[in-house]
């Protein structure tokens, strides 16, 4: 096995992104354990949430139980407001201390579903996304790519839906991916997409093909037996 890459100032930052249902949280907590074991300092965290702002606003955000509609903008606004606490209080200081973060999600959301899904200008969410994150670019994005009635009939407990499951129709999940693949078109260094069709285990071969890509380490390092503790959401 290689000795780990190291970025020149600080941590990577990866992201983990994808529709509903793409299996983001599970991915995201395979990644972490397997850079443990590697040796490479790390930290997961995920959007909205990871300070306590951001799980306040992730409560009103995600809430399956929630009967009045959100303004699109306003949602981009709360996202975007999450995003900025992240960003400074846990994602930049990790960063700066050379640690790695892996996020579950992240300012490609904004784009996928406020953007594509409900329409708002993205030079405008891109405008809001350079103020939430001061400029702060994921080094690796791993898309996570399922169709949208795939991704949705993973999440068929209640519990698991969000509000994005209960008020949101097929045809705005289906504009979400299309965002997120022209996304990725688009920054194509930037982006590994994933089929996230395929079982868990064949999945979790890509994930970490691309992430061993980016810090320079042999792909094929055992994983460590304890159990994966996973995020909710």
């Amino acid at each position: 096995m290689t000795s780990p890459a190291s970025p020149p100032a600080r941590g990577w930052f990866i992201t983990i992104e994808g529709p509903e249902g793409a299996g983001k949280t599970t991915q995201a907590a395979r990644l972490e354990s397997w850079l443990q074991t590697a040796g490479i300092p790390v930290m997961r965290t995920r959007e909205p949430g990871g300070t306590r702002l951001g799980e306040l606003l992730r409560d009103v955000l995600l809430d399956g139980r929630a009967s009045t509609p959100i303004d699109p903008l306003a949602d981009a606004l709360l996202f975007n407001a999450a995003r900025r606490q992240l960003v400074a209080e846990v994602i930049r200081p990790a960063l700066d201390a050379r640690t790695t973060v892996v996020c579950a999600r992240f300012a490609d959301s904004t784009i996928a579903y406020q953007g594509y899904g409900s329409g708002l200008d993205l030079t405008a969410l891109r405008s809001l996304e350079e103020v939430a994150t001061g400029g702060l670019r994921p080094d690796l994005t791993i898309l996570l790519d399922v169709p949208a009635e795939v991704g949705l009939a993973r999440k068929t407990e209640a519990a698991d839906q969000t509000r994005f499951e209960t008020s949101f129709d097929l045809a705005f999940h289906r504009r979400v991916r299309d965002g997120f693949l022209a996304v990725a078109a688009a920054e194509w260094g930037r982006f590994t997409v994933v089929d996230a069709a395929q079982d868990e285990a064949a999945v979790w071969v890509d994930v970490r093909s691309a992430a061993a890509r980016l810090v320079g380490i042999g792909e094929a390092l055992n994983e460590p037996e304890r159990p994966i503790v996973r995020m909710q959401g």
